[in-house]
């Protein structure tokens, strides 16, 4: 499961920066553009370091912080979406519909992992 969501996030890493290079340029265009790349290559890196965690609460924070960056590239393709700042529809939906999949796998993750914590595994 692991190696799978990690390939998951290497791929949609990928497909940011797709995105991101058919995006048209303007400043407004610019500026979330280069947000989005932040965010939306940062799961993948944040993830590979959370599998060498120190502890587990140290594997829960960097979950975490692949939760939070995972938001905000959903809350940045949607201002993209919605300001019609892309040239292919279909792939702005599938990053979408992706992005809130990946958030609801590392909530329930992020879950998970706590739940395990105060049981003491």
């Amino acid at each position: 499961m692991k190696n799978n969501l990690e390939e998951r996030l290497i791929k949609f890493a990928v497909m940011i920066i797709q995105f991101i290079e058919s995006m048209p340029n303007s400043k407004a265009s610019n500026h979330l553009s280069g947000q989005l790349l932040r965010s939306g290559t940062s799961p993948a890196l944040n993830y590979g370091e959370a599998q060498s965690g120190e502890s587990n609460s140290d594997f829960i924070h960097k979950i975490k912080v692949v939760l939070k960056e995972l938001r905000e590239t959903l809350v940045c393709l949607k201002i993209i979406h919605q300001s019609k700042s892309y040239s292919s529809e279909d792939l702005i939906k599938s990053l979408l519909k992706e992005a809130d999949e990946l958030v609801a796998i590392f909530v329930t993750s992020v879950k998970t992992a706590e739940k395990n914590r105060l049981k003491g595994k």
